[in-house]
């Protein structure tokens, strides 16, 4: 559609007449999280003929990313109106046509801070899926302490050279660009002389490794530059000033992954049931008083989650996204920790080999989870910046 309702309730009904229209039936009943899906990308990493035919008629409206600008590839709508669309795709069961770091974090810095050729440019290719983006951030000294990043950037004519590593990268394998932030310069704050930068990962000089986790798979990488040279005109902001924009792209980095894991709490109060009957040997009927004690503790964090969640993403991302990620974090490692305890015994299968499928997978998920408390920012990171930048209290208190 050219126009689309501005009514509430008229635009949720021509969503769900559009989607119906076109959603290929093989992906009814395949949604998960918001970042479940198809990435995009030159490798076309996960692509189906249903998932290449939804972004296509997607795309072709501008709701892969419909907050963008028409000229962009987007549907010029409003955060308001994208949040109909995500509740509709939800309420149908339907996955997004593209998901991924460069629509969820790279798009809202380019918007707020790149230039109008890097918008025609990235924008266009991010709606479309073109292009896949990893983050560049972590480095084997500088993981909480980002600032201390050492991976240095030396100007040379109209580029740079690139030398050093990044660490916990995820996807990189996968990944046809970097966002990444480099040391370009040497001041007395170290969060001076950060410049941030986007990077071909088919550069002459770029190696990438693949990092595997006690979970048995992993998303993380390592990434290697050796005088990789990269065009000045791929600075986003201003040279030396990269840290504004790392500290914007945090907070849309810590509201996605608050967003993702409320979208897998929407369906665990009722697999931890499930989970529990069948442990238990109760397929009907009331269950132990600690038990369902347990249950509906936890029903009511996730319910109390979901509501700050959908509070919190109504206005623009702050220093109140640390507290989806911190929140949601130790939410996800209670779920896990209690699917554990629920399974019992067979929580402690590694194979589908005498363990029911469905429990093998609890003891992976509840390994990796333990990684949440670290990745986008450790814990006590997002507890010190709820307590100065939300709370406003003093240093030391």
């Amino acid at each position: 559609m050219s126009e689309w309702p501005t009514d509430p309730v008229a635009l949720a009904a021509a969503f769900r007449d559009f989607v119906r229209a076109h959603v290929p039936p093989g992906l009814v009943g395949t949604a998960g999280g918001p970042f479940e899906g198809y990435w995009g990308g030159r490798l076309r990493a996960g692509a189906t003929p249903d998932r290449l035919a939804w972004l296509g008629i997607m795309a072709e409206h501008g709701l892969t990313a419909p907050t963008f600008a028409p000229e962009h590839g987007g549907a010029g709508l409003s955060a308001a109106q994208a949040q109909v669309l995500r509740d509709v795709l939800g309420e149908l069961q339907v996955p997004p046509p593209l998901v991924g770091f460069g629509l969820a974090m790279l798009a809202p810095v380019l918007q707020q801070f790149g230039t109008e050729a890097q918008k025609r440019t990235y924008l266009t290719a991010i709606a479309r899926g073109d292009l896949r983006w990893c983050q560049g951030y972590s480095e084997p000294g500088a993981g909480s302490d980002l600032a201390s990043l050492a991976c240095r950037a030396e100007r040379d004519g109209d580029t740079f050279v690139l030398n050093g590593s990044k660490i916990w990268t995820s996807h990189a394998d996968l990944s046809d660009w970097m966002f990444c932030l480099v040391r370009t310069r040497t001041g007395p704050r170290k969060q001076e002389g950060i410049t941030f930068i986007l990077i071909d990962l088919r550069s002459p000089g770029v190696q990438i490794r693949p990092i595997l986790l006690i979970s048995g798979a992993s998303p993380f990488c390592e990434v290697f530059f050796e005088d990789v040279r990269v065009p000045a005109e791929q600075v986003v902001h201003e040279v030396d000033a990269g840290w504004t924009v790392a500290k914007s792209l945090l907070q849309h980095e810590r509201t996605a992954i608050g967003v993702a894991i409320g979208g897998q709490l929407s369906q665990a109060e009722g697999e931890l049931v499930s989970l529990a009957r069948r442990a238990l040997d109760t397929p009907e009927g009331p269950l132990p008083g600690a038990v369902a004690q347990d249950l509906a503790r936890f029903g009511m964090e996730a319910a109390c989650f979901d509501l700050t969640r959908t509070r919190l993403l109504g206005g623009p991302a702050g220093p109140e996204s640390s507290t989806l990620k911190l929140a949601g974090t130790e939410l996800k490692q209670r779920r896990l920790q209690l699917a554990m305890q629920l399974a019992g015994p067979d929580a402690l299968g590694w194979s589908p080999e005498g363990f029911e499928p469905d429990t093998v997978q609890v003891a992976r998920e509840w390994l990796r989870s333990r990684g949440n408390s670290i990745e986008g920012g450790t814990s006590e990171i997002q507890l010190n910046i709820i307590a100065r930048r939300v709370l406003g209290l003093p240093e030391g208190a």
